[in-house]
């Protein structure tokens, strides 16, 4: 069994904290819904777990089955098997989806992937997520829908079968049919050999793919946790309820992240004298 654990991990953008100490574990076979309101902190986490170096976690531990992600270059945490699938992705022009698909793949393994295999597996995908199959001879988002960019993501994840998927709001601005299609894509790649940790404000996503976990996060911290009990409260009282029943107070003023695409690049460091 893998585990992914998040301890006390405080993160900041600049001189803003957002991040105020999330703990979280998450081992195969799990699936994390990670639901609150907008500005409190979901994309930080997953941004900072994956290595955005315009997120600094000054403060906290980040471990991958007992070892330190945050000493770990982006491309390496990649290989140890962690994927974001990006709620912005970017374009990226001259790069075809099938050749980054190919490179990515092969760098998780000890020989390369067979061409007969990768375009069995690729043409599967794409029917997974239903794209057509000459979008993977594209530059990478170039000229897509978002809709297709959000699909395009999930097709890197079926490929590339990492441990620890970290999704957000890969189902914002579908339709009935793609974010069905999303759903059935999740569960098929679910197993007892990896795990999820989803970022999505919409039920009907969480209804497709049962999450085994549910925390709400609220002032850069996990201020519940649950089943699916919660999601259903959610979707029907919205958050102020968690001040009557739980004495959570909401900031009003939400903390600002970048909502601009992010291309991930070395992580950022450690603030000096920090744990």
């Amino acid at each position: 069994m893998k585990t992914l654990e998040i301890k006390d991990l405080y993160v900041s953008v600049g001189d803003t904290e957002i991040l105020k100490g999330i703990n979280l574990t998450i081992k195969s076979g799990e699936l994390h819904a990670l639901l609150g309101p907008n500005g409190h902190g979901k994309s930080t986490l997953l941004q900072s777990i994956m290595g955005n170096p315009k997120y600094t976690v000054t403060s906290g531990q980040i471990l991958l089955d007992g070892e330190d992600v945050l000493a770990m270059d982006v491309d390496e945490r990649a290989r140890k098997g962690l994927f974001l699938a990006m709620q912005y992705p970017p374009e990226i022009s001259g790069v075809t989806i099938s050749d980054i698909l190919k490179e990515a793949i092969n760098q998780r393994r000890d020989t390369p992937v067979s061409l007969y295999k990768f375009i069995k597996e690729l043409e599967d995908a794409t029917k997974e997520v239903d794209l057509p199959l000459d979008i993977v001879h594209r530059f990478v988002n170039e000229g897509f829908s978002g809709g297709e960019k959000k699909r395009n993501e999930v097709l890197q994840m079926l490929l590339l079968k990492p441990d620890f998927a970290l999704l957000d709001e890969i189902d914002s601005g579908l339709d009935v049919d793609a974010l069905k299609a999303i759903g059935d894509a999740i569960n098929k790649m679910r197993s007892n050999e990896n795990a999820l940790l989803v970022v999505s404000h919409y039920a009907r996503l969480y209804e497709l793919i049962a999450p085994t976990h549910v925390h709400v996060v609220v002032n850069g911290k996990i201020a519940i946790s649950g089943d699916s009990e919660i999601i259903t409260k959610i979707d029907t009282l919205g958050y102020e309820w968690l001040k009557d029943e739980y004495g959570i107070e909401i900031t009003k003023e939400e903390t600002k992240e970048n909502k601009r695409p992010q291309i991930l690049g070395q992580c950022r460091v450690k603030a000096k004298g920090t744990a």
